[in-house]
């Protein structure tokens, strides 16, 4: 069983590039949002099991758009993905739901890390 995964980026490169990579990890990339109306839309149409969530975002920031989604979808898994990580930031992703915080300094790798501990969790889940 292949993780559903939705990326969620407003920069459009990012957003392919996490898509592109995710795919050939074998994770199944069902869907893609540039803001967090669109992440929820997204969401509550195909039920991704973790959704990657960046920071800044167009309207409503990352933190905010991560609870509206785990309010939308309470068993998707959230993973705040920013550039702009500190402990201010990981605190209130944490209170907004978020399974886990990285920086994007810490590279595709630690990303990929992440996601197959989350992947572990919800096989055991099931």
């Amino acid at each position: 069983m292949a993780v559903r995964v939705l990326v969620i980026d407003d920069t459009d490169h990012v957003r392919t590039m996490l898509a592109d990579m995710l795919t050939l990890d074998g994770f199944d990339v069902i869907g893609q949002a540039r803001d967090a109306a669109s992440a929820v839309e997204v969401a509550l149409a195909t039920r991704p099991d973790i959704a990657i969530m960046d920071l800044r975002l167009p309207g409503t920031d990352g933190i905010e758009a991560t609870r509206r989604l785990r309010e939308a979808c309470p068993g998707t898994s959230v993973i705040l993905y920013t550039a702009y990580l500190t402990d201010e930031i990981r605190a209130a992703a944490a209170e907004a739901g978020a399974a886990h915080c990285l920086g994007k300094s810490d590279g595709l790798i630690e990303l990929e890390r992440e996601l197959s501990r989350l992947t572990l969790h919800l096989m055991r889940e099931s």
